[in-house]
């Protein structure tokens, strides 16, 4: 179990580098004009991905759940993929990822690297993550609860991303 509490606290390690990344890439899309759209679901999205790390060491340890080797380990594995995807996504687009939505005028739309095959790759590695970080140790009422309430999450945000990616299309059709 201890060796599940170093993973668990090695991912909230790597969110926080996320955030550090994403705090420096805030200003200087902000510094180029960026505007960001969703300000209202962030908090939510926050509270949600805090929530999982918490849920997943608070359900392994108090529902003394087992670690199944079949199941944990290829979870183990799903999460490193999760964790190269969306560095990958970090990578690909550089200084203009972000855990915001916020589009800078006069940039091309990025359909190079994970975005050749999926629209939103970032958002793949979060739910293949959510999922599987809890089941490592068998922690399934949480990576079920996270599945379900990330789906919504992501409902709204997608929409969201969509429509002000639209919006600099259509600014860039009319220029």
């Amino acid at each position: 179990m201890i060796w599940y509490t170093a993973l668990v606290l090695a991912v909230a390690a790597e969110r926080l580098a996320e955030l550090a990344v994403a705090s420096r890439h805030t200003r200087w899309s902000l510094a180029r004009g960026g505007t960001e759209a969703g300000r209202g679901h962030y908090p939510a999205m926050v509270t949600l991905h805090t929530a999982l790390l918490g849920a997943c060491l608070v359900e392994a340890w108090l529902g003394n759940r087992p670690f199944l080797p079949w199941l944990g380990w290829t979870m183990v594995a799903v999460v490193a993929a999760a964790q190269g995807l969306r560095w990958w996504c970090v990578r690909t687009l550089g200084r203009r990822w972000n855990t915001r939505v916020i589009v800078v005028p006069g940039l091309p739309l990025v359909t190079g690297g994970p975005y050749r095959f999926f629209r939103h790759p970032n958002y793949v590695a979060v739910a293949a993550e959510g999922a599987a970080l809890p089941l490592v140790h068998g922690a399934w009422v949480t990576a079920v609860l996270f599945t379900v309430l990330n789906a919504a999450l992501m409902a709204v945000r997608v929409r969201c991303e969509d429509g002000a990616l639209a919006g600099l299309a259509g600014a860039d059709a009319r220029a």
